[in-house]
């Protein structure tokens, strides 16, 4: 019998079970990473880059089978070739694909050895066992519970560092005009990059994205050194200004790393020492180092915890009923909207933003839009180089369009343009009006049972003491953008 291993694009570990276990290895192009949405060619760039890379790393002591996208039948092609032998597997945190592997092996009655994700802290029964402890799943809980776990930024026993757990209301500044935003360095070209960019343009020519310039990490070492550039030059300033937005910068202060911790280039693990190693020779400001160990130890794991647990709920659940499809302008930047066409341009040359551009401007604007959750999902996925299933079913059906009915959150995240004016450096103007109106029309429809959520009340009462011509005119403004969307 022969040990036989599965790696697939987001499992490229630098010490990896199943290459230390197995005789051959097969590195697969799987249709879910490659070919199921029309992905951003930067994501497609990283995963051809590394994954080739990956294959000289391990080819060493193991013999690899390499399956590119355009030879790849299957995984129960490759399952039935393999009858008779052992194969080693780690989770996949996909549920399509994990109802594959267990499909296909027991058709063909293989011999399946399962390793658990090192890619999240938890394994898959830890986060059950936290998030099933909760009455309500809400991340400020996660976080907690997971901070005394470990016992990170804790003093007098269970107590946080600086007394309290977060330190949110302080990473909400906006860049200041004029400030000197550091530059991120991107990493060399290589041969795996050169080679993948033709890759890509050669089969997957058609997709939106440019790959003049791969912008990511594509071997370990590449990784690791992004993440100390990060940690010496960018993560002091990342608290004060985590929430804010800047029309003509990509990265900011941001660490930038999910492109390669999602593929496995970086662990959640290695991240989370290195940066508490260099906090003690460097004493960061409490709001930097908190807010980061809030993004890699509460919201990713979080999560993942969710898409483990509610994840099939999340995305076969649509609260508010919208089917409106999204125009080709949102994959453009051609929608009339300024901060929105602004982000999308950037996002069409790097694949990337940040979470409150993810958040506040495209989920914010595509909810009061009534755009079919499942088309916001394509959407990310197909526009985001770090999008993964797992992450992007709880972050689109709970936190961005609440299609789920506040399974994840207490409230909507919606909010006019005063929020996006305030945290960036966009300016006032005729999307403002319409971003207003889109905002008033959605409270006022869903007013019934807004004014049933704390939260959301006092947005009803002024709702309702601006009734007559003012809110009249924002309700025919917004219906005339809507139409305009149904127009294409």
């Amino acid at each position: 019998m022969k040990q036989i291993g599965l790696i697939f694009p987001h499992q490229l570990f630098q010490d990896s079970l199943v290459v230390n276990n197995c005789d051959i290895v097969y590195l697969v192009e799987d249709d879910l990473y490659f070919t199921q949405y029309s992905f951003h060619k930067q994501k497609l760039v990283l995963h051809r880059a590394s994954m080739k890379y990956y294959a000289d790393y391990i080819s060493s002591n193991t013999e690899v089978r390499y399956i590119q996208s355009s030879d790849y039948k299957g995984i129960d092609k490759i399952l039935e070739v393999e009858i008779g032998n052992k194969i080693h597997c780690y989770y996949t945190d996909d549920y399509l694909l994990e109802r594959r592997i267990t499909r296909y092996a027991k058709k063909y009655a293989i011999d399946l050895l399962r390793y658990s994700n090192p890619n999240f802290i938890n394994s898959e029964n830890e986060v059950r066992e936290i998030l099933s402890k909760q009455k309500n799943y809400l991340m400020a809980s996660f976080y907690a519970a997971s901070r005394k776990k470990y016992n990170i930024l804790l003093e007098d026993g269970e107590k946080p560092v600086g007394g309290k757990w977060s330190f949110d209301t302080d990473n909400r500044k906006k860049v200041p005009k004029g400030t000197n935003v550091p530059k991120v360095e991107l990493p060399t070209t290589n041969e795996y990059v050169t080679s993948a960019k033709e890759y890509v343009e050669s089969y997957f020519s058609d997709n939106y994205g440019a790959v003049e310039q791969c912008y990511y990490a594509v071997t370990h070492k590449d990784a690791e050194i992004h993440l100390q550039r990060f940690i010496h030059e960018r993560f002091e300033f990342f608290g004060d200004y985590e929430d804010a937005m800047v029309k003509e910068e990509h990265w900011l202060w941001h660490s930038v790393l999910t492109p390669m911790l999602n593929i496995g280039l970086l662990s959640p693990k290695q991240v989370l020492n290195e940066v508490l190693k260099a906090h003690k020779a460097h004493n960061f400001p409490l709001n930097s180092l908190e807010g980061f160990i809030r993004q890699i130890l509460g919201w990713r794991e979080f999560i993942r915890g969710i898409y483990s647990l509610e994840g099939v709920k999340q995305r076969t659940t649509n609260h508010f009923g919208y089917s409106r499809k999204i125009p080709k302008s949102f994959w453009t930047g051609d929608t009339g909207i300024v901060p929105l066409d602004e982000t999308i341009k950037k996002l069409l040359k790097t694949g990337y933003s940040h979470h409150i551009e993810r958040l506040m401007l495209f989920g914010n604007f595509m909810m009061l839009c009534e755009f079919d959750p499942d088309e916001v999902h394509r959407w990310f996925m197909e526009m985001y180089v770090d999008a993964y299933d797992w992450v992007m079913v709880p972050n689109v059906y709970g936190m961005t369009q609440y299609a789920d009915g506040g399974l994840m959150t207490t409230k909507p995240y919606c909010s006019g343009s005063n929020y996006i004016l305030k945290m960036s450096d966009f300016t006032k103007g005729e999307w403002c009006e319409t971003w207003n109106a889109l905002y008033w029309r959605f409270i006022h429809v869903n007013s019934e049972e807004f004014s049933k959520n704390r939260r959301m009340g006092m947005m009803v009462n002024l709702a309702k003491k601006m009734e007559g011509p003012k809110l009249d005119a924002h309700l025919e403004r917004a219906e005339a953008f809507l139409t305009e969307l149904d127009k294409g």
